[in-house]
């Protein structure tokens, strides 16, 4: 059965709002599964026991991850405040500098090869609506985008996706600890941590619209990098306590 133009307009729309955010969806994870994977092997290379272990990522997680958030909400806020500053000032100089703001319109469409009769009728049609002057002014003048994302459901997505993914390293641990297991802690760590970073790498190049098993292999990279870095840490301190 085909879909309707009004259900094939919602279905874009919805995809298009998912794609908005998923950006962020990815930064968060990314962050959240490298950052706890590397308290993980950092506190494996120090011997700490398992309950040590949930103690120092839970703790990681939830203070990084509210700290990542907040900086996506104020981040996002600025955006959209600065924009709406620049808005106001286009206003103000389009009530009270008219002719000076519509010979910068005529600069502007003359640099995209207007001239004569025909740029006088876009410079009028465009300076008749000052709504539509600020927004050019705006987008060709300041090179200005409106942001239309929310300030707060980027840092709750962003606190979602750290939390979400920075709890994969900690789920053998949590199982240890709860249920006990003579299972190697930090190889299923290892293996559930890799999954994740296929999961995010591959969210990745959808997003940059990049090749997705470089995307992967880039994200397995950085995360093992971050990992053994730790895990050296912990063990030569650990020695040397």
């Amino acid at each position: 059965m085909s879909m309707t133009h009004e259900q094939v307009h919602g279905h874009q729309g919805w995809v298009a709002s998912v794609q908005e955010y998923l950006g962020e969806f990815v930064y968060g994870g990314i962050d959240g599964s490298v950052t706890t994977f590397a308290v993980v092997a950092g506190a494996t290379g120090a011997g700490l026991p398992s309950g040590i272990v949930i103690i120092l990522g839970l703790a990681n997680l939830i203070a990084d991850g509210f700290a990542m958030s907040v900086g996506s909400y104020l981040s996002t806020k600025s955006e959209k405040d600065n924009y709406e500053k620049h808005r106001r000032i286009e206003y103000w100089e389009v009530e009270h500098i008219p002719e000076k703001e519509k010979e910068e319109v005529r600069d502007i469409y003359r640099k995209y090869g207007f001239e004569g009769e025909l740029l006088e009728q876009i410079v009028a049609k465009i300076t008749q609506n000052k709504d539509i002057w600020v927004d050019v002014m705006m987008r060709e003048e300041l090179e200005m985008m409106p942001e239309n994302k929310s300030p707060l459901a980027m840092g709750a997505v962003t606190f979602a996706s750290f939390l979400i993914m920075g709890l994969v390293p900690l789920l053998a641990y949590l199982w240890d600890y709860s249920f006990g297991s003579t299972l190697p802690l930090f190889g299923i760590s290892c293996l559930l941590t890799s999954l994740t970073f296929v999961l995010i790498g591959f969210l990745k190049a959808i997003v940059t619209h990049t090749h997705k098993l470089k995307a992967i292999a880039e994200t397995l990279f950085l995360g093992a990098a971050a990992a053994g870095l730790s895990y050296w840490v912990g063990y030569l301190l650990e020695g040397l306590v």
